[in-house]
């Protein structure tokens, strides 16, 4: 049964977690329309859009939920009456966009502000609402954003599928054909005990080449016709591969969304960027060099001319991409061995959150 016509959730989300979504749930199940309003500040190292996307996931069946997120750079400071009237001024234009939306310019003004925070009376008696307050023990669900900041594995069963997935750190293994992408990636995996998520390419060529002899079951591997919805469909089914076996805050794949581009340039002869515009940027890339592999042909591969050039193509665009990445040379323990420690250091700083605006002596949420 709803008690309110219009709820505020308001926070930094810095990431979003089991707490957070309880409040929201909490606010959900007792009002009409509850908007969930995401205030990130500039310093922080979680873009305001993914926190908004994760968030909004999360709560996508939640009836009534909207989440809307906005820039907030002011300073954090409760005791001042003129810093006050700046957030509210943030907060008001939340909620008139989500007013807007909602083709209901009356509907701005909400009756109810549900927070766990010491700061959630102040907020409501300036927007002429009711303060909800909930668990602000953290009894219920004991978790905040700063302990998530702090140890994210030891938070990570704290965190809804869609933050997991954004904060994964994905160890991405690419090369040129036998140069050992997957005999790597798998050791690696192993290594950090980590999920390993396979090469999504060479099923799709074997299942294009069962469809092909359907139709002439002479065809082979050298005739198979390659279009762009060819890599389009490998990068889509690798990127959700990938999405589906995030277990926990590290996930070494061979091959990722962003390799099928390379392989489709060449094996159509020119880039496309159409094919995994919205691919993700891992943490880190390993490339497999050429040098040294001895190519092994196990009837699927065409490319031993080709791997120097393929090498080529995967330095400048990732150099182009602007990514962490790193040469893998050697035997395969020396490969491994620097894979490893490339790893590590990178994990380093994958997990390192800036600080956020905080006021003196405050245990918020975050």
């Amino acid at each position: 049964m709803t008690r309110f016509r219009h709820a505020l959730v308001l926070g930094k989300f810095y990431p979003p977690h089991a707490g957070h979504h309880h409040l929201v749930r909490t606010a959900a199940a007792s009002s009409e329309r509850t908007t969930v309003a995401v205030l990130g500040s500039s310093v922080e190292s979680i873009p305001l859009a993914d926190r908004v996307s994760w968030l909004a996931a999360e709560h996508a069946d939640d009836p009534g939920v909207v989440v809307l997120g906005d820039l907030d750079d002011h300073p954090m400071d409760f005791e001042d009456d003129a810093v006050w009237e700046l957030h509210v001024g943030v907060t008001r234009s939340v909620l008139s966009r989500r007013a807007i939306l909602d083709g209901d310019p009356a509907g701005a003004p909400v009756d109810a502000v549900f927070s766990s925070e010491a700061y959630g009376d102040e907020l409501a008696k300036r927007l002429g609402a009711e303060h909800v307050a909930v668990d602000p023990a953290r009894a219920a669900v004991p978790v905040s954003g700063t302990a998530v900041r702090a140890d994210p594995a030891a938070h990570w069963h704290h965190l809804a599928p869609a933050t997991r997935r954004g904060l994964a750190a994905r160890i991405v293994v690419v090369g040129a054909e036998s140069t050992g992408t997957t005999t790597l990636s798998r050791a690696l995996a192993a290594e950090l005990a980590a999920p390993w998520v396979p090469e999504h390419g060479r099923r799709h060529t074997e299942l294009k080449l069962a469809a092909a002899r359907a139709f002439d079951p002479g065809t082979g591997v050298d005739r198979l016709v390659w279009t762009v919805g060819d890599f389009v469909d490998v990068a889509v089914r690798q990127q959700s591969d990938e999405d589906a076996a995030v277990d926990g805050p590290v996930l070494v794949c061979d091959n990722d969304a962003w390799a099928a581009t390379v392989w489709g340039h060449r094996y159509l002869g020119a880039p496309h960027a159409d094919i995994a515009p919205h691919a993700r940027r891992p943490a880190l890339y390993l490339l497999t060099d050429h040098v040294g592999v001895p190519f092994e042909q196990d009837g699927w591969r065409d490319g031993e001319h080709l791997r120097e050039r393929m090498t080529g193509l995967f330095t400048a665009g990732l150099a182009e991409r602007g990514v962490p990445w790193r040469l893998l040379t050697g035997t395969h323990g020396d490969r491994l061995a620097q894979a490893i420690a490339a790893t590590r250091d990178v994990l380093v700083d994958h997990f390192r959150f800036a600080r956020p605006l905080e006021a003196p002596k405050t245990g918020r949420r975050g």
